[in-house]
């Protein structure tokens, strides 16, 4: 089964965070749109990919859009990965031994982003890197918090328009 595609009524799933504090999706649907980032520590893509949502929540904040980072480890190796690349936004712990939100969404690849509507429907299904799918996230959360649109990419970054995950 590949992820889940735009157009899918989001499953809903309750993990915890880092933290140990519950998240319930149909919780943050009530308040805002979310964003659904899973990822792996050890994979590359996740590496390279997730810095860029850290510069997409730093630039619009959470007020508007929810912006979680869904991960497939452990806790101890996750803080050592948002340590490692700067990620502060909240991630949440997939069970590592059955992985029930990564199933529920269908995932065969790491990093897969959704954008979930507050209406519960996936409106953005992005598999691997893929640059326009994380444009298009940067101009949906511009749009929903009503705020000028920010520079994802610095000049003179090098930043190919597809890695596969």
């Amino acid at each position: 089964m590949a992820a889940l595609t735009a157009g899918t009524k989001a499953p809903e799933f309750e993990l915890r965070t880092i933290d140990r504090k519950p998240f319930a999706l149909r919780d943050e649907m009530g308040r805002r749109p979310v964003v659904l980032a899973f990822f792996k520590v050890s994979c590359p893509v996740c590496q390279y990919a997730l810095p860029f949502l850290e510069r997409l929540y730093r630039a619009y904040g959470s007020k508007h859009v929810a912006l979680v980072g869904v991960s497939q480890d452990d806790a101890k190796a996750t803080s050592a990965f948002m340590k490692e690349f700067g990620v502060t936004f909240p991630v949440l712990l997939d069970d590592p031994s059955r992985y029930p939100a990564s199933n529920a969404y269908g995932l065969t690849n790491v990093p897969t982003v959704f954008w979930i509507g507050q209406d519960g429907e996936i409106e953005v299904s992005s598999v691997g890197w893929v640059k326009a799918d994380f444009e298009e996230m940067g101009r949906r959360m511009a749009e929903t918090g009503k705020t000028p649109p920010v520079r994802l990419f610095k000049p003179g970054e090098d930043v190919p328009d597809f890695r596969a995950g």
